[in-house]
C-alpha cells in the first residue's frame, strides 16, 4: 500500500534520505530512521521506500519498532522492517525506467532509504503492456491507476474474496467488463448463483435461463445422475448398482437404432454393448431405462435387490423426469446427439457480440445446483483438453465455497473434483478459473492456493482473514492487517496480476451495469404499503411455476400432454364444424332422412387407446345430456390455444380464469 498521499509526496524534497540500512537478511532489511525527519512523515506499514544503487530497489514497510538507548531511556530509536520486492531499471527495449519484480543487486549496510516520489509510484504501478487493463486507483494515491495484466491475471487463476455487502459482485462485473473491452471475442462462462448479473451484462451476455438451458440427462456421468435420481437414501448403494448395469444397456439399445451415427457404427454396422460404459457420452432414452427396469420387475428382482427396489427406482425416475423444474434435463421430446449445439451456447461459439454465457443457477432447483456446476466444469475441462487450448475459456464460479467446500463431506465430490482439476491442470489447456467467495475459511484450501492473483475486499471474520494471510508473503501480511477496516469497493490485491501488493479502490460502474445485489432499504419500503393483496396471486404463480412466465406442454405430465395433443389434433373451429354439420345434415336428410354420424358432423371421435377416464363412453339414451362438442353456435368457437394455456396454468396450481369470449 502506498501511504504517501499526493500532498505528502509533493512536500518531500527529492531524494531526501529518512534513514539508513542497519541489517540485511536475504530479502529483508531493517532501516533506522533519522531522529529529525523535518516535514517528512514517518512511513507507515505498506509504504514504499527506495534504495538507490546501480538500480533503484523498491521495498515495502512490513513492521515498525521503537527502542530506547541510555540508562534514562532518553534516546529514542525508531526502526522499520523492509521486504525488497523489485527494482526500477532501464527497459532494454525503450531505455526508459520501468519496474519489474525481483531484485538483481540487493542494498547493503549503510545505504540510504528514501521515500518514493510520484513518478516512482507511477512507474511501479503503471502497466505499459497492450493487454493491461485499468480496474481502479491506488487508495492513497488517487492519481495513480490500478492496473492488472490480462494474461497474468487469467492465465494462473483468480480469487475475489469479501464479506457480503463489500462490493464483491460489482468488482466481478467491473473486472469482466474491462477484460471484454480489451478482448471483445472472449469466451466466459459465469455461474450466477443468485441471478444478480443479468442486469449487469444484458448487452454482453447470453442469459441462460431454465427456458433456454438444455443440459440433457445423458450428458451426466454416473455419480451426477445418481445425485439427481437417488440422492442419499438408505438403499442407494443397491439402487446405484442396478443403474450402473442398466445405463450402458440403455445407451447401447439407443445406439443400435441410430445406424447413421458414425460413433456407433462398427465393422458390420452393429453396436457392441461391451464398448459402451456407464459414462460414455452417448444419448439414451429414459423410456429404454424404464423398460429395462420393467424387465427386472417381471423377473421379480435379482440377487442385488428385490422387486420393490426396482419399482421404487422406476417410480423415482418417472417422478423426476416429469418434474417441471427438471425440464432442462428431461423435458426434450426427442433424444438426439446435440452436444455441438450445447457447447456452442455455453462457450459462445461464435461469440456473436455476447462473449459471456450467464447461467442463472438461482432459477434451477436447488438440488440440481451441484450437479449442474459439476457438469459445466467438466465440460469446460474436456473442451480445453480435446481442443488443445486453442479457444481459451474463463469459468467464473460465484459462491465457490458451496461447490468446493473445505469440508469435503459437505459438498458434492464430482463438482469439487471438476473445479479442482481446472485449478490444477487447466492452465495447460487454456482454462482460467475465477473463484468468488464470501467465506474463504469454508473454501477448499487447495483451490484457493492455486489462485495466483487474489483480490480481498473487507473481511470481518477472523477465520477468513487467517486463511488469506496463510498464503501471503511477509510484505502482504502487513497489508492484510487492514482487511477489517477496508471501505466498500476497496480491496487488497496481491499476486501475479498486480505489480505489487497494494490497496486499491475499484472504479465505480454505471448504475445500469451494476449487478442486482443491492441490500433492501427497510427504512424506505416500510414507510408505505407497497404490496397489494392481488400482488400475492402473481407471486404465487411465479413461485409455483418456478419463475417461468408460461409453462409449455413439455412441463406437463405425459398423460395430460397426450390429452391436449388429442384435443388439439382432432378439433376444428366451431364455425367450420357448424358449417359442415349443417351442409351434411341437409344433404343426408334430402337423400335418406337420417341424421349424420358424429364423424360426419366434424366432432372429435374417441381415440381407440384413449384413457377411459378422459374419454368416457357415450350414452346411448336419447334423453342424455348433449355432447358439448356437438353443433356449436356461431361465435362460440373454442380457442384451443387459450384452453391449453389455462389447463397448463391449472396444472401448476393457478386457478383458471373463465374467458368471457369463449364457451369453454
Amino acid at each position: 500500500m502506498v501511504d504517501l498521499s499526493r500532498e505528502e509526496v509533493s512536500s518531500t524534497r527529492p531524494d531526501m534520505p529518512i534513514g539508513r540500512i542497519i541489517s540485511v537478511t536475504g530479502a529483508h532489511a531493517v532501516v533506522e530512521l533519522m531522529a529529525d525527519l523535518g516535514p517528512i512523515r514517518a512511513p507507515q506499514i505498506g509504504a514504499l521506500l527506495k534504495f538507490p544503487s546501480e538500480t533503484t530497489v523498491i521495498g515495502i514497510v512490513t513492521a515498525l519498532h521503537v527502542s530506547y538507548a541510555g540508562a534514562g531511556r532518553e534516546e529514542e530509536k525508531r526502526r522499520v522492517e523492509i521486504e525488497f520486492v523489485g527494482e526500477i531499471a532501464a527497459n532494454p527495449r525503450t531505455s526508459a525506467p520501468s519496474f519489474h519484480r525481483g531484485v538483481t543487486l540487493y542494498p547493503t549496510l549503510g545505504d540510504p532509504a528514501i521515500p518514493v516520489s510520484t513518478d516512482d509510484i507511477s512507474r511501479v504501478y503503471r502497466k505499459d503492456s497492450e493487454t493491461a487493463i485499468r480496474i481502479g486507483t491506488i487508495s492513497k494515491a488517487s492519481t495513480v491507476p490500478a492496473m492488472v495484466e490480462i494474461n497474468e491475471l487469467l492465465g494462473k487463476h483468480v480469487a475475489i474474496l469479501g464479506s457480503t455487502g463489500t462490493g464483491k459482485s460489482c468488482a466481478v462485473a467491473l473486472l469482466l467488463r474491462r477484460v471484454i473491452e480489451k478482448a471483445p471475442l472472449a469466451h466466459i462462462v459465469l455461474l450466477d448463483a443468485h441471478n444478480e448479473y443479468a442486469a449487469a451484462f444484458e448487452d454482453l451476455a447470453e442469459i441462460i435461463t431454465p427456458e433456454t438451458f438444455r443440459l440433457p440427462f445423458w450428458l451426466l456421468e454416473f455419480e451426477e445422475l445418481c445425485e439427481i435420481l437417488i440422492g442419499q437414501d438408505g438403499d442407494s448403494p443397491v439402487e446405484m448398482e442396478i443403474l450402473r448395469e442398466l445405463i450402458p444397456l440403455a445407451r447401447a439399445r439407443f445406439g443400435s437404432n441410430q445406424r447413421r451415427d458414425r460413433l456407433l457404427i462398427r465393422n458390420q454396422g452393429e453396436t457392441r454393448p461391451s464398448a459402451v460404459t456407464v459414462n460414455t457420452p452417448l444419448p439414451y432414452r429414459i423410456s429404454d431405462l424404464l423398460s429395462l427396469l420393467d424387465e427386472g420387475i417381471a423377473r421379480g428382482g435379482d440377487p442385488r435387490g428385490s422387486e420393490i427396489l426396482y419399482k421404487r427406482l422406476k417410480s423415482r425416475i418417472e417422478f423426476i423426469s416429469r418434474d417441471p423444474r427438471f425440464a432442462f434435463m428431461f423435458g426434450s421430446e426427442t433424444i438426439q446427439d446435440n452436444l455441438a449445439s450445447i457447447l456452442s451456447q455455453l462457450f459462445r461459439i461464435p461469440v456473436a457480440g455476447k462473449p459471456i454465457a450467464l447461467v442463472e443457477l438461482g432459477s434451477l432447483p436447488s438440488e440440481a445446483h451441484q450437479v449442474v456446476v459439476s457438469v459445466l466444469a467438466r465440460l469446460c475441462f474436456d473442451f480445453g483438453l480435446w481442443g488443445g487450448g486453442h479457444t481459451p475459456l474463463a469459468l467464473v464460479c460465484e459462491e465457490a465455497h458451496r461447490f468446493a467446500p473445505a469440508d469435503h463431506r459437505a459438498g458434492f465430490a464430482p463438482a469439487q473434483r471438476a473445479l479442482s482439476r481446472i485449478a490444477r491442470e487447466g492452465r495447460k489447456y487454456g482454462l482460467s478459473l475465477v473463484v468468488v467467495s464470501q467465506r474463504p475459511s469454508e473454501l477448499d484450501p487447495a483451490l484457493l492456493s492455486r489462485c495466483s492473483t487474489i483480490f480481498t475486499l473487507r473481511l470481518t471474520n477472523e477465520r477468513d482473514q487467517d486463511i488469506v494471510r496463510a498464503g501471503a508473503s511477509d510484505a502482504t501480511r502487513g497489508l492484510l492487517a487492514f482487511l477489517p477496516s477496508l471501505g466498500t469497493g476497496e480491496a487488497a490485491v496481491f499476486g501475479e496480476g498486480a505489480s505489487l501488493p497494494t490497496h486499491i479502490r475499484f472504479d465505480r460502474l454505471e448504475d445500469h451495469h451494476c449487478p442486482r445485489s443491492v441490500s433492501a432499504s427497510f427504512s424506505v419500503h416500510w414507510t408505505a404499503e407497497r404490496t397489494r393483496p392481488e400482488d400475492l396471486d402473481k407471486l404465487i404463480t411465479r413461485w409455483r411455476s418456478q419463475g417461468r412466465a408460461e409453462l409449455s406442454a413439455q412441463y406437463l405430465t405425459p398423460h395430460l400432454a397426450r390429452v391436449l395433443a388429442d384435443m388439439e389434433s382432432v378439433a376444428l373451429s366451431s364455425e367450420e364444424r357448424a358449417r359442415k354439420f349443417d351442409e351434411r345434415r341437409t344433404g343426408n336428410r334430402d337423400q335418406t332422412g337420417a341424421e349424420p354420424s358424429a364423424s360426419e358432423q366434424g366432432q372429435p371421435t374417441r381415440p381407440e387407446a384413449a384413457d377411459p377416464a378422459v374419454y368416457p363412453q357415450q350414452s346411448s339414451r336419447r334423453d342424455a345430456s348433449p355432447d358439448p362438442l356437438s353443433r356449436p353456435e356461431p361465435g362460440g368457437a373454442i380457442d384451443w390455444r387459450r384452453l391449453k394455456s389455462r389447463i397448463i396454468a391449472s396444472a401448476v396450481g393457478e386457478d383458471a380464469k373463465r374467458d368471457p369470449d369463449s364457451n369453454t
